[in-house]
């Protein structure tokens, strides 16, 4: 498949969608726990590394190996590992890099479970330094001898703020780091991080990736371009003889098989089968959130917050690294924590769920929910406060969607007046 076709024709037809051994135009489903051999021999082969093939499903599946090859084209990287959930793909590469003493810099507007985790490994006795901004500047001033990775979301979920990926991979390149980039509410459809300058991308598959909302999955894609200084990262050091790959060799063979987060492979046929509509949804989705945030930007006393609005601080993103697009997530906030609640109770087609990156448009109140433990502190930083309503935008007709915001927004008008 030559290089220069489109998003979509290359995802349905590009190295990552190759026919399987039996002429398959989907790869099936290995619903299986472990793999025979003829002899203890080659089974000795396969676990030593000296002979390709599976053994057990929680460290490699033919189904799981097709869809980590999907994505990993789609991403321009070199390598790729599936496991059982976004956060799952979040510990296992960071604690790849990282052991006691060490530190991480990541930027505040991060998911509040990605927060709670990164709170979790300073009982490890791994430090996170937060950026109040993920940009050059910060980051130059923040880190230290024990700094072994910059990690940050592309764009901030649900703060919206956007990671500026050249800029901050030139610093901690500068200082021997590589910067790890969470690209779940972004995806490859807007931006490609490792050809941005990125060294390692992180998915919740769970979302855009799959598409309709019925499989939890994670993914890491390695670009081995990271030049690894062994003596800096010594959480590597036993696999120096990989080279650039020793990062996705550890992660596999070590971190992510002992923690065991490994997805089904019928998770993995189902995520397989959602992105090949990946393209055609985000362009669908990105049409509606602009729309929707276009219009209720108009209503005085609703604060929108969405990329493609000129008034938005990140703006000159939309161009410089997300193709045009602003995403599907946006947040309102509307004056209070009651008046939010009486717009998405009011809502007649947005479902009230905690997903997002669904087919259907989702909403919900973030402060009460997605960030109830984390600290006030924690919860303004990322963009949530007690009248933000998060919005995961869908394939709707954008008109109806739009209605129906209105028709809440106004509801809830009614009932303050009352």
């Amino acid at each position: 498949m030559a290089n220069d076709c489109r998003f979509n024709t290359s995802l349905l037809h590009g190295t990552g969608s190759k026919g399987f051994s039996q002429r398959e135009i989907l790869p099936p489903v290995s619903q299986v726990t472990a793999f025979q051999y003829e002899s203890m021999e080659d089974l000795e082969d396969v676990f030593a590394g000296r002979k390709m093939g599976f053994a057990y499903t929680r460290i490699g599946n033919p189904t799981i190996a097709a869809f980590e090859q999907k994505i990993c084209a789609l991403e321009d990287g070199a390598a790729a590992i599936c496991t059982g959930s976004g956060m799952s793909a979040v510990s296992a590469a960071l604690l790849t890099v990282c052991q006691s003493g060490d530190e991480i810099i990541a930027g505040s507007g991060l998911y509040g479970g990605t927060i709670r985790l990164l709170r979790n490994f300073e009982k490890l006795g791994i430090k996170t330094v937060f950026a109040s901004r993920l940009d050059a500047d910060h980051v130059r001033k923040l880190i230290n001898e024990r700094t072994r990775v910059v990690f940050g979301e592309l764009i901030g979920n649900p703060s919206l703020s956007v990671l500026d990926v050249p800029g901050v991979s030139a610093v901690a390149h500068e200082h021997g780091i590589p910067l790890f980039v969470d690209s779940t509410t972004a995806t490859p459809y807007l931006a490609k991080p490792l050809n941005l300058g990125a060294d390692v991308v992180i998915h919740s598959t769970s979302k855009y990736i799959n598409g309709n909302g019925n499989a939890i999955g994670g993914m890491i894609i390695d670009g081995a371009r990271f030049p690894w200084n062994f003596e800096k990262h010594g959480a590597l050091s036993e696999f120096s003889q990989f080279g650039r790959l020793a990062f996705t060799v550890r992660a596999r063979a070590e971190i992510s098989s002992n923690l065991g987060g490994c997805i089904s492979p019928f998770n993995a046929f189902l995520s397989y089968v959602g992105i090949d509509t990946l393209g055609l949804r985000m362009e669908r989705i990105c049409e509606n959130a602009a729309a929707l945030a276009s219009r209720l930007d108009e209503e005085k006393d609703v604060s929108v917050n969405y990329l493609t609005l000129p008034h938005h601080p990140d703006h000159a993103y939309v161009s410089s690294e997300l193709n045009g697009y602003g995403g599907g997530i946006m947040t309102v906030r509307v004056g209070s924590k009651e008046r939010a609640f009486k717009v998405i109770n009011s809502l007649k087609y947005v479902k009230i769920a905690s997903n997002l990156g669904d087919v259907r448009t989702l909403v919900i109140h973030p402060a009460s929910t997605l960030y109830r433990r984390n600290s006030r502190q924690e919860a303004e930083a990322a963009g949530v406060f007690d009248d933000t309503i998060r919005i995961s935008v869908g394939i709707e007709n954008k008109e109806d969607l739009i209605d129906d915001f209105l028709n809440a927004i106004e509801k809830s008008r009614d009932e303050r007046r009352n």
